[in-house]
């Protein structure tokens, strides 16, 4: 069977490879797992009860859910299979613009996880007149559970009806549509038909090292957004037992009880593993420090297939042995792979944690075109750090004259919902126009540079490329967060989160009297100090127009909630700016 709809890669799994634990959520403490089998089963059961609901083709349906769960999945492809539409919304989001995606969608009905979720939705309910009703995963009292589209008893007319509609829905029918966080403006829907997400799972599977029916995942990045999607549907197609984390707190915990063979991450979350790590090295003593830094030293030079000779791979089997091994432990003990996507990889962390015996796949897309464009090719020896491999199967790319990134092929979106001039604005002579600056090398590695909009120039004239210089400095142990900025100004400058967790172990290491509290950090001379001087050492490898002159710490985290960042941890630009305007005009006055 090849598949052409999204709810075919179920099928393929219940004909070849039927898993016992085929998705496994912790309700109350306990794994709880369901089998292939009856995955299966409670599709159709939600498929049945959505027909009696009266729910037709094209109609669309909203799902938020805090966490990644298994209720998530069966109504996903509940839906699907009847040529209903998706439409996954962040849950962290606020409730304005859950009024405004409900709104733009005409979402019919709403399925939630949570009463945080239900209490945010009711406050702007009566705004929303085209949803019908809500049901929430969780037992809430004053709303319907998602339970009563469990009928157990089959109704073999409606049964027919559901088979009836599979076999209605063409590959070229409209999926999904995702609303893009963005990181200014209002959000735009994405629309993706079955054939679009299809092509890309069957591509880009390819390219990962899952032996069919043989391993087992780790999901927890957010299944609303596309990049974690299409890894669900690729395990489904590949027979991989999947296990839903609790949250992104309880990471390292599920880790250990899981211990996956694969899993996702994106940048921040490999970053924040690797300072944790690094910081436990300043509380060895004698030998052990020397030798944990030596190890981490001697990741940092890695090169895949054995490319740095006899001596090095010699070495490095000592330092697995003796420092790696307890990283990849901690990490589970059985992790073989993450695969990087959302934002660009420090090549560093590519390196050391490649070196440890967990490779690195970095990727790189955007919802846009469903969403992968290349991916290191882990299973042909296509690793190479500082690049997001090469374009997977049936993608064309090619770079713009001034160095925009553009693609073609069948993973690229029909185009934005109701919003015909800006799909005309990026799909233009057949290409997508990805907004992405990059270059191809002569093997066909793809290296992204940075955003074309988030260039912009000095009072000089000269171009500086943010992003390439936050990339480099955040290889400093001190910094959490970065935004490089000076557009129309005499010199580029940075607004800087600290990376208070590791400061604090710095503190105590160096044995300094500084408070360990948030604005006693941002105000201290000597992390101040600390942090020009990494500066001071990453500065040369740019232009001089280039080197960031001046910096100024932000006293708290940037977050999600806050507004600082993207649900998939991309800096918001625009409000950074306005929220630290008194720091920007410190360093320009």
């Amino acid at each position: 069977m090849n598949p052409t709809r999204l709810f075919d890669f179920l099928e393929i799994q219940r004909k070849n490879v039927p898993l016992k634990k085929c998705l496994t959520t912790k309700y109350d403490g306990l794994w709880t797992s369901i089998s292939t089998e009856e995955f299966y089963q409670k599709v159709q059961q939600v498929s049945r009860s959505l027909i009696k609901l009266g729910v037709k083709k094209g109609d669309k349906i909203a799902l938020i859910s805090t966490n990644n769960r298994t209720e998530w999945c069966i109504m996903d492809l509940g839906i699907l299979q009847l040529g209903a539409v998706t439409v996954p919304i962040y849950p962290t989001i606020t409730a304005p613009e859950y009024e405004y995606v409900l709104n733009h969608s005409e979402s019919k009905f709403c399925f939630i996880s949570d009463v945080e979720i239900l209490n945010k939705l009711n406050s702007v309910r009566k705004a929303i007149p085209k949803l019908n009703e809500v049901y929430s995963f969780d037992s809430i009292s004053d709303c319907l559970s998602w339970t009563e589209l469990l009928s157990d008893a089959e109704d073999k007319e409606t049964q027919e009806l559901v088979v009836a509609a599979k076999v209605a829905v063409d590959p070229e029918n409209l999926a999904t549509i995702i609303y893009t966080s963005g990181t200014t403006g209002v959000p735009k829907g994405v629309m993706l038909n079955h054939r679009n997400v299809v092509s890309n799972v069957i591509s880009s599977a390819k390219r990962l090292p899952l032996e069919l029916g043989k391993t087992h995942a780790l999901s927890f990045l957010p299944v609303c957004h596309i990049y974690e999607r299409v890894i669900l549907y690729i395990y489904y197609y590949q027979g991989i037992g999947i296990h839903f984390a609790e949250s992104i707190e309880k990471i390292s915990e599920n880790l250990q009880e899981v211990k996956p063979y694969f899993m996702t991450a994106v940048p921040r979350l490999l970053e924040k593993v690797y300072d944790k790590i690094y910081a436990r090295g300043a509380d060895l003593d004698g030998v052990k420090k020397k030798l944990f830094y030596w190890a981490v030293d001697l990741g940092l030079k890695y090169e895949p297939y054995g490319a740095n000779g006899f001596w090095y791979e010699f070495k490095l089997k000592i330092a697995q042995k003796l420092i790696f091994s307890k990283w990849k432990a901690a990490l589970g003990g059985n992790l073989h792979t993450i695969s990087s996507g959302s934002a660009a990889l420090q090549p560093r962390l590519a390196r050391v944690f490649s070196a440890a015996g967990i490779t690195i796949s970095e990727g790189y897309g955007l919802t846009e075109t469903s969403p992968v464009l290349t991916v290191s090719d882990i299973n042909n020896r296509g690793l190479k750090f500082g690049c997001v491999g090469k374009a997977i199967e049936g993608v064309e790319l090619k770079i713009a004259k001034d160095g925009e990134i553009l693609c073609k092929g069948p993973n690229i979106m029909q185009g934005y919902y109701k919003d015909e001039v800006k799909t005309a604005e990026v799909i233009k002579d057949g290409y997508f126009h990805t907004g992405d600056i990059g270059e191809i090398d002569s093997e066909g590695f793809l290296k992204i540079t940075d955003r074309k909009k988030q260039l912009f120039k000095t009072s000089g004239g000269k171009y500086i490329a943010p992003q390439l210089i936050e990339n480099k400095m955040k290889q400093s142990l001190f910094i959490e967060q970065i935004m490089v900025i000076g557009e129309a100004q005499k010199m580029p400058a940075a607004l800087i989160q600290p990376a208070f967790e590791y400061i604090e172990v710095w503190i105590k290491d160096q044995k300094l009297s500084i408070e360990p509290t948030i604005e006693a950090i941002c105000s201290s001379q000597e992390v101040i100090d600390a942090i020009q001087k990494d500066l001071d050492e990453y500065n040369p490898t740019f232009a001089k127009w280039e080197q960031v002159k001046k910096f100024e710490l932000t006293p708290e985290l940037w977050s999600i909630e806050l507004g600082h960042l993207t649900p998939t941890m991309k800096v918001k630009r625009k409000v950074v700016k306005e929220r630290y305007k008194e720091l920007f005009d410190k360093i320009y006055s």
